[in-house]
């Protein structure tokens, strides 16, 4: 096994080196960490430019370099119609969805659920999103880790470690305002580690045209997929729909996503930084893509899992900047550091989003119940870090647990998936539905994890056929031909006696892909459907939408923009001017207005005059009434 040499080792400290000077800057210098605002959310006074690449690398990471170019390696390229539906959902979530977020202006996105339905909304759709983070985070950092041990053969325990304890220390020290501006150097490693595979291969061919021909002659370039059966993994319909419901689970209605464009100055730049991380965020999908075909070009005859040189499929592309880059000082340092750059970008990210969800969901209200008192700035801020650094030690824990799981991608989207599509569909349905209540918006969303735990995580399921491998040029010399020669009684074994895919429940078939859309819909119409059974038995109501103990003045900021100027437009006076001739010596154009139907004013009109004033114009509203 390879080793590091010293500027390998050089090139990865300095590297996280600068992660936590950048921290400890943002905590002493470059910002004061007065209240949460700053601390969660930069004061509200972030540019476009690190909102954008922090976007991209938040989720799209060291599980995206690693496990897109394995699916490529091995299944081909019909992944990667999926960045389509990244061209279809951002102004979905540009222009519906995060206008809503904006106009609360609140550190967690879930108190737009408590403004929706309830406290009981909210508490069950943040219990849902920590547990989906956590998750998540075990992944990611596990995968540098796995990149490190297949190159170095350094201790995976003393990788998770560094990983942890790095992005703990940044993110608890700098806030938010660190956590953007460390992603913005991490996104560019992350391009140059995936960038390096592709030269070094193209070098290697004399041409991509070598590259092409070659995956295309053994099955590895697909984009003609129209099935509409669900069981079959990818196609066009599972990249696009399915795609579609991930990528708004995501950018649209999760607390680390929505935390980022909520710290720049205005909507307009919130628009601005999500359209920008688009070409960003595709072009990184792509790029992995085409070093998946690199990397399946160099091995078309060696297969290293095959050959018994890796134990999993997702140490392929470290074992080919080993191969390849050994030979050159720094170039696999460079590398793992892109790795170690994508995990760093994301658990800083879920550090910062699991530790204000705590803070603002849990934590503020048990202390205002307790103690009714609120918490000040000082307390606050002592709470904020505390949580920060609990949650850095939990993701090194849960990393240690994802070494069971199997191909890293499908994990990461199984994940987003099956949590991500019943809370998209859960805030679709307070968006959207103005009928929708708390008792229905909690029983809808049960029902989809519910469901979707169950198709997700049942078993038994039926093995991912992969494309054929080859180890015709594996040279038959050390221990590999045994490992060989192992690896193929295995297999013959295996495939005596298959069990047909047919036998499995089919539910367990079906796509990873279809688990967002599928828990995005019994979350909506499930919601739907148990909110209009339970306004017919009396046994809840939609109170919370009304501002008046009228139930006539709905607050219109909690509804996309075009339901939300309907009901405005619903609720304001509604006058007609017409032309009268006057009897008396007056203008014959002079106009008289006639109110037809008095309504209630629109809700935010007392809000733009003094209190006095306004108490007075009621007053006088209440005499002429009685008179």
């Amino acid at each position: 096994m390879a080793t590091l040499g010293a500027w390998d080792y050089a090139i990865l400290a300095v590297v996280l080196i600068i992660s936590i000077v950048i921290g400890i800057y943002y905590r002493f210098v470059g910002n004061k960490q007065s209240n949460t605002t700053e601390y969660f959310l930069a004061d509200r006074s972030m540019g476009v430019t690190p909102v954008a690449f922090s976007l991209m690398a938040s989720f799209m990471s060291a599980v995206t370099i690693l496990g897109v170019s394995m699916e490529m390696y091995q299944y081909g390229t019909m992944f990667v119609i999926i960045n389509l539906s990244y061209v279809v959902s951002t102004p979905i979530a540009a222009y519906l969805i995060l206008p809503v977020f904006y106009r609360l202006k609140t550190a967690s996105v879930y108190e737009y659920l408590e403004l929706r339905f309830g406290y009981g909304t909210r508490l069950a759709a943040s219990l849902a999103f920590s547990i989906q983070m956590i998750l998540y985070m075990g992944i990611v950092v596990y995968a540098p880790a796995l990149a490190l041990e297949a190159v170095t053969g350094l201790n995976q325990i003393f990788s998770v470690i560094i990983v942890g304890v790095v992005c703990t220390i940044y993110a608890t020290l700098g806030g938010m305002k660190a956590v953007l501006m460390t992603d913005i150097y991490q996104s560019i490693l992350m391009f140059v580690a995936v960038f390096s595979v592709i030269i070094c291969a193209w070098i290697k061919a004399g041409s991509f045209g070598v590259i092409w021909r070659t995956a295309l002659e053994n099955g590895r370039i697909e984009f003609n997929n129209f099935s509409i059966d669900p069981t079959t993994r990818h196609t066009w319909f599972t990249q696009v729909l399915g795609g579609s419901a991930t990528y708004l689970a995501i950018y649209g209605v999760n607390q680390a996503q929505v935390q980022r464009l909520l710290a720049v100055r205005n909507l307009r730049s919130a628009r601005a930084a999500l359209w920008w991380c688009l070409p960003i965020l595709c072009l990184l999908s792509i790029s992995t893509c085409l070093s998946g075909l690199c990397i399946y070009w160099y091995y078309r005859d060696c297969d290293p899992l095959l050959a018994g040189r890796v134990s999993s499929r997702d140490q392929i592309m470290p074992l080919f900047v080993v191969d390849t880059m050994g030979g050159y000082e720094g170039l696999a340092g460079l590398f793992v550091s892109g790795i170690f750059c994508a995990s760093l970008s994301t658990i800083s990210t879920a550090i910062s989003s699991l530790a204000a969800v705590t803070l603002e969901d849990y934590l503020k209200p048990l202390m205002l119940g307790c103690t009714k008192r609120s918490l000040d700035d000082r307390q606050t801020m002592w709470y904020s870090k505390l949580l920060s650094v609990f949650y850095g030690a939990l993701c090194v824990g849960m990393a240690f647990l994802a070494g069971s799981i199997g191909g890293l991608l499908q994990a990461a989207l199984s994940i987003f998936g099956i949590i991500g599509g019943p809370l998209l569909g859960l805030f679709t349905l307070g968006m959207y539905v103005t009928s929708a209540n708390q008792k229905g918006a909690i029983g809808g969303l049960l029902l989809s994890l519910a469901a979707s735990f169950w198709i997700g995580f049942g078993q038994p399921r039926p093995p991912i056929p992969s494309l054929d491998m080859s180890t015709a040029g594996c040279p038959a010399q050390r221990s590999f031909a045994r490992d060989i020669l192992l690896q193929t009684d295995a297999q013959f074994t295996a495939a005596a006696d298959p069990e047909p895919e047919s036998s499995y429940f089919y539910l367990y078939r079906i796509s990873y892909m279809w688990y967002a859309p599928l828990g995005f819909l019994i979350a909506f119409f499930g919601g739907w459907l148990l909110s209009s059974l339970f306004a017919a038995f009396n046994w809840d109501s939609n109170r919370h939408i009304y501002q008046d103990a009228d139930c006539t003045l709905i607050k219109h900021d909690l509804f996309v923009p075009p339901i939300a100027k309907r009901l405005q437009r619903r609720q304001m006076p509604r006058v007609v001017v017409t032309n009268t001739s006057s009897c008396s010596q007056r203008s014959s154009t002079s106009s008289s207005i006639k109110e037809q139907k008095p309504t209630a004013p629109p809700p935010d009109w007392q809000d733009t005059l003094p209190a006095s004033v306004a108490g007075a114009g009621t007053g006088a509203g209440k005499q002429r009434t009685q008179a």
